[in-house]
């Protein structure tokens, strides 16, 4: 079932007024400081326009109207909304409304990204399998290479999963022009280590029909009409399914790719080879160990036998 204008569910409808996220308002709700037509609401209320809502005993206010940023992310800003955190990007845009941002760049990048208040357009902008398209000017330490642009089109194994095939190509001796339709955390930069490549520079050009176009680090801009209209038609038919992102993934699974054993290096054991024997089988293991050649026979290299100095003295008392 999906939320309409006449049936969405409190917690949501409470948090697109701006006045909290959606998290806050379950907390509030849980405390029973929300109040639906006189009572106390409970969790999974559904309410519409026409129910008389309260926060904290203040009435909620309608609905803001949606707004879109385009904004070019400096070097050093993070993309969180965490105001506690220094350098945050709420700070940097200083919009006098609440918003938040589609997606994020990791702080050593730059470029476009979008804020916006809707969270709605979040769900189906964000999600891989929708395959919206972002656009990136990548540089790295050492000469791009036909095999290097090969491999990072065809997909790189990083993060347990292999990334889906991409367009890259050459723009310059160490730049590439890259899209993807994906969005791991720090993919590009992955891709490229798994590569033997380190990426020096990166910034976002495009968002599915977005451009950053003239806008100068730190600028913003509002999303036109006719760019607003056009990205509603591309997501027209977009899934809210999440796909399963990396930070929703175990921490062992974030930590990239476990790279080949050296030559002659064994791997760690596995768990099944940490699993500890049955009596039967210690018994079974030692008796393969006594038959193989030096094992614990004497002389063999499991015994150390007493030798008597080379001086001629005997063994010291």
């Amino acid at each position: 079932m999906t939320d309409t204008p006449l049936d969405t569910r409190l917690n949501k409808f409470i948090s697109e007024t701006g006045i909290c996220s959606r998290r806050e308002a379950d907390r509030l709700i849980e405390q029973g400081l929300v109040r639906v037509n006189g009572e106390v609401a409970g969790m999974g209320v559904r309410v519409s326009d026409a129910d008389d809502i309260t926060v904290r005993g203040k009435p909620l206010r309608a609905k803001p109207k949606a707004v879109y940023l385009v904004y070019n992310k400096p070097i050093g800003i993070t993309c969180t909304t965490d105001r506690a955190i220094p350098d945050n990007i709420v700070d940097a845009v200083n919009y006098h409304a609440r918003i938040f941002p589609i997606g994020r760049l990791d702080k050593p990048s730059c470029g476009l990204i979008l804020l916006t208040n809707d969270g709605d357009i979040v769900n189906k902008i964000l999600r891989a399998g929708n395959a919206h398209e972002k656009e990136y000017i990548v540089s790295m330490d050492k000469p791009v290479t036909d095999d290097f642009v090969a491999k990072m089109s065809a997909g790189v194994p990083i993060l347990d999963t292999v990334t889906k095939p991409c367009k890259v190509r050459k723009i310059g001796p160490r730049t590439i022009n890259i899209i993807l339709t994906q969005g791991l955390n720090r993919q590009i930069r992955r891709m490229a280590e798994y590569l033997d490549y380190r990426v020096t520079s990166l910034k976002r050009v495009r968002i599915m029909n977005i451009q950053l176009g003239n806008l100068k680090p730190g600028e913003w801009r509002y999303v036109s009409e006719d760019e607003l209209a056009l990205i509603n038609r591309m997501i027209a038919g977009s899934s809210k399914t999440e796909e399963a992102s990396v930070l929703e993934q175990p921490k062992a699974a974030r930590k990239g790719p476990r790279k080949p054993a050296a030559q002659g290096q064994r791997r760690p054991a596995s768990n099944e080879e940490r699993k500890p024997k049955q009596k039967g089988e210690r018994g079974a293991a030692r008796n393969q160990r006594r038959e193989a050649p030096g094992g614990n026979q004497p002389g063999g290299s499991r015994i150390k036998r007493w030798k008597a100095p080379s001086s001629g003295q005997g063994k010291k008392s």
